[in-house]
């Protein structure tokens, strides 16, 4: 009722809308003071307004791609005492959604055999400067003639999609292409420092993917399997 007066109260008037709906004027400036003055909230809505700060922020440095249960976790592991059911209804407010993975489709089948390099990265996806932190996944995006695969290739400092390449079949060539267009793009220097971060799919732990990033001088990085974040 609130919002709907906040919507046309340019056009009717507060007052000749409130002789029409259930509430006193004074009820609806009452509410209006109390958004302007934080101290008069209730403390339900001044822990809402500390919490979204904190939402988007984790949100933000996880590239947008993080959903309810993985900023839920994230915050619990920073320490913040907030229920899961909270999240959702803030996040649902301010209009948040990472990507979602449909679970018929499995994008990350690890290879338990290949050499697997170290996580390098530890979740801390800060970059000093341009091509010092890449990190790579892929996932699928439905369409009206199925589902395609869309493999990316992010720059942690600049926040960017530096390569991506889309393909039917979740192949190892196309995350590989989507590496080559961002080595085409950015054109970073051979041994520079620059680390590669990814999941442990069978698709960036292969032969040939991990043969490029060696010629590249490229230091691979790997997370937990289905999570390259």
């Amino acid at each position: 009722m609130i919002s709907f007066i906040d919507e046309h109260r340019s056009v009717f008037g507060v007052e000749p809308i409130c002789r029409l709906l259930p509430i006193a004027p004074s009820t609806y400036y009452e509410n209006i003071a109390k958004r302007e003055d934080v101290d008069r909230l209730s403390v339900r809505a001044r822990s809402d307004i500390a919490l979204k700060i904190e939402i988007r922020r984790v949100f933000e440095a996880n590239f947008r791609v993080y959903g309810v249960r993985k900023v839920w976790r994230q915050l619990k592991r920073e320490g913040f005492d907030v229920a899961r059911c909270t999240v959702a209804r803030l996040m649902r407010s301010m209009g948040l959604q990472g990507i979602i993975r449909g679970k018929p489709v499995k994008t990350t089948v690890s290879d338990k055999t290949a050499p697997s390099p170290l996580d390098r990265v530890n979740r801390q996806f800060k970059a000093p400067a341009p091509n010092r932190l890449w990190v790579s996944d892929f996932t699928y995006v439905a369409t009206w003639q199925g589902f395609v695969y869309v493999a990316f290739v992010i720059d942690a400092f600049a926040r960017r999609i530096v390569g991506w390449r889309v393909s039917r079949t979740a192949h190892a060539g196309f995350v590989l292409d989507a590496l080559e267009q961002a080595l085409h793009e950015r054109r970073p220097v051979h041994g520079g420092g620059l680390v590669h971060h990814s999941d442990r799919g069978v698709q960036y732990v292969s032969i040939k993917y991990s043969e490029r990033l060696g010629e590249a001088g490229i230091e691979p990085s790997v997370g937990s399997v289905g999570d390259s974040y």
